[in-house]
């Protein structure tokens, strides 16, 4: 029986590249080439702080006082950030997840939700992590195995890794043109600002410094792929990188200001996102995911 606070370890490998998929949370611990981090971990020893690597279902960041009303229906979630009154990330980060299917470079993890209180829907969720020679990716299925129709928002919560030291001393780049901004108390959407001229416009490489970020961007730009892409460039030349599929409108950063001393800014999250912050509530790029419908989205992460 693993004693690990993040369960069994699923390891897996292509060439020099070595990631850590758990079975708490069926995120990924640990993802590195050669020796060198691209996403940055959690100690093995330790339970999974920041939502390091967690795949974030049935939706992604918060939701205002854990309430919402779909096709005329009020719903009642568990405050999982109750200083702020809010729910956040979803109902899966503490789940036990099952493999479904493992070979040496790749492991899909699953799990049923089951209706409960708030969330009386059905669904299956897998996240199949591969890695080849183009990196890590990360597919992620949901399926709404009920009899009604349920809202859907996806995430996941990596942190790409500086190499040492901190993220004070990387540069950063995201090409997204808007910010989604939000409230200082709850940190709740409020609207939607340019990034033109302001501290949060990375569209071109800048040092990172000791800006703090916990926002959303938008308006992402995509290459002939469809990609959209967030690069950490550490001080060894070497850059972390993510990149998003058209599934996935939406990157926050996160500095990690708010995790324990010993970890802040040792990582810098860049979170897929089908929707922004509180879209159960607001509607915003809800997806309606009718009986039998299933919806995938993908992104990756890389070093280069």
């Amino acid at each position: 029986m693993d004693t690990c606070p993040s369960g069994h370890q699923i390891e897996i490998a292509y060439n020099d590249q070595r990631a850590t998929v758990v079975e708490v949370g069926g995120g990924i611990r640990r993802y590195e080439v050669a020796g060198r981090s691209v996403l940055d971990p959690y100690p093995i020893d330790s339970i999974c702080d920041g939502a390091h690597g967690a795949p974030l279902i049935p939706w992604p960041n918060r939701l205002a006082d854990g309430q919402y009303r779909f096709d005329g229906v009020q719903y009642q979630v568990a405050l999982s950030e109750p200083e702020k009154h809010n729910a956040i990330h979803g109902l899966l980060r503490w789940r036990a997840w099952q493999v479904m299917r493992t070979s040496t470079s790749r492991v899909t993890m699953g799990v049923r939700l089951h209706p409960m209180q708030g969330y009386p829907f059905l669904l299956d969720v897998e996240v199949d992590y591969a890695l080849d020679g183009d990196g890590l990716t990360v597919t992620t299925t949901a399926t709404n195995a009920g009899m009604h129709t349920c809202p859907y928002g996806a995430g996941q919560h990596p942190y790409l890794s500086p190499g040492v030291g901190l993220i004070d001393q990387c540069t950063l780049q995201l090409e997204a043109g808007a910010r989604i901004v939000t409230d200082d108390e709850r940190q709740l959407p409020i609207g939607t600002e340019a990034v033109d001229r302001t501290t949060y416009d990375f569209r071109e490489p800048r040092l990172l410094g000791a800006t703090t970020l916990d926002f959303a961007f938008t308006d992402l730009v995509r290459d002939a792929e469809g990609r959209a892409w967030a690069r950490l460039g550490g001080t060894d030349g070497r850059q972390a990188e993510i990149w998003v599929d058209e599934s996935y409108p939406i990157i926050e950063l996160y500095t990690g200001d708010t995790l324990a001393p010993e970890r802040r800014r040792k990582g810098l999250g860049a979170e897929p996102m089908t929707c922004p912050p509180n879209a159960f509530a607001s509607g915003d790029r809800l997806i309606r995911l009718e009986p039998g419908q299933s919806v995938s989205t993908a992104w990756g992460a890389r070093l280069t």
